[in-house]
């Protein structure tokens, strides 16, 4: 497990570019010498999710896992070189060690130490190595559209979440909203319209109705946030005497169980035309790029329960959690209707952090937790 995981911190799969493709490649030949029916699926040029099978029939198990990063931003700002792989201490460092490419290795062993003792299992367990996660989240969308979830029971995303069980995740929406005004020469305000205070005021705005739905707030994953993250208005570098003819504000919403998406982006557009309605020659646009919705697995699902008996035959405390964001587990669920429970090693608040690690020990516990799990899901009696 070691080994693999620190291989595949050595690759530079930073998203978009240079991608994924290098991971596929080395995994593909390394499932195939253990056993797995492997297929390579192609979701976008050089980005491919990678599907390897261990047995036949319905009812069965999907570990999943993802082979992208983030940018490692700056790498003078990193202590160790992001793309070493060094441990010291017990810790694996470099980019995409937490996030995830140790919960990739560790659902990978799992698997092959389930193969070792149940060749032929009554159940199918399938990995599914997946692209994109970081961004629009095109490899699940594109592994669900295929069938690929068609006949499964359960899965365990394999993010690092403390190896916490965690039955909830909150919801998503990305949203921008464009502003037209008309540009003009800034010493005579007078000849244009400025879309920058009509902007300005929608994104004040934002936090009276993030109050509105502060009665929301879900035990395992907080409040509700509307969190503007872009803010972008100007006529051309360096032109700082020209009012610019457009604007745009981006922002994150993150929701938790229980919120009508369709209620709350109605009432940021309501928020916008009552805005627009104090700023004369002003038109704006909200577009919904990417909507997300909260999930929510219920404690008596058989993948539950596997898990929990998994971490209490390792001698691991069963404690619960939420995960912040959300996860190929979101399209697994609210597309392909499929129980989800998220648990993987590392740190949750690590990833996409210069300096990332991961706990080598928190790593082999969670390839133990996964074959556990794996075992007692293919082999229940329902």
């Amino acid at each position: 497990m070691t080994d693999l995981a620190r291989a595949l911190v050595r690759l530079d799969t930073q998203a978009p570019l240079p991608g994924e493709a290098v991971a596929a490649s080395f995994l593909e030949p390394y499932l195939r010498e253990r056993g797995f029916a492997v297929t390579r699926q192609e979701v976008a040029p050089g980005r491919p999710n990678l599907i390897a099978d261990l047995g036949t029939g319905t009812g069965g198990l999907i570990l999943e896992g993802h082979t992208d990063v983030v940018s490692v931003g700056d790498p003078g700002g990193w202590t160790i070189p992001p793309f070493e792989g060094r441990i010291e201490n017990g810790l694996l460092h470099g980019r995409g060690s937490a996030d995830m490419k140790a919960g990739l290795a560790a659902a990978i062993c799992a698997a092959v130490a389930v193969r070792q003792v149940m060749p032929d299992p009554p159940r199918p367990l399938r990995l599914a190595i997946l692209c994109d996660e970081e961004g629009l989240m095109l490899g699940v969308k594109a592994f669900v559209r295929a069938g690929y979830t068609r006949g499964f029971a359960g899965a365990i995303i394999c993010e690092p979440e403390e190896n916490e069980v965690c039955l909830c995740q909150k919801g998503a929406m990305r949203v921008w909203v464009n502003f037209q005004g008309r540009m003009a020469h800034g010493a005579m305000p007078y000849a244009g319209v400025n879309p920058i205070p009509a902007a300005a005021a929608f994104v004040s705005g934002l936090a009276a109705l993030e109050e509105d739905w502060r009665d929301a707030r879900h035990d395992l994953l907080g409040e509700v946030y509307l969190t503007p993250t872009v803010f972008e208005a100007s006529a051309g570098p360096g032109q700082n005497n020209v009012i610019p003819g457009a604007c745009r504000v981006g922002l994150d919403i993150r929701t938790v169980p229980g919120v009508d998406h369709a209620l709350l982006s109605g009432q940021v557009e309501d928020l916008l035309r009552a805005v627009l309605r104090d700023f004369a020659g002003i038109s704006a646009a909200l577009d919904i790029y990417e909507d997300r919705p909260a999930t929510e697995t219920a404690l008596d699902a058989p993948v539950v329960q596997s898990v929990v008996r998994a971490l209490e035959l390792t001698g691991q405390p069963v404690r619960y959690g939420g995960v912040p964001g959300a996860t190929d587990g979101t399209f697994l669920h609210a597309w392909a209707g499929l129980p989800i429970v998220t648990l993987g090693p590392g740190d949750r608040t690590i990833p996409h952090q210069v300096n990332e690690h991961v706990s080598l020990k928190a790593v082999v516990d969670a390839t133990r937790i996964y074959a556990a799990a794996a075992t007692l899901f293919l082999m229940r009696a329902a």
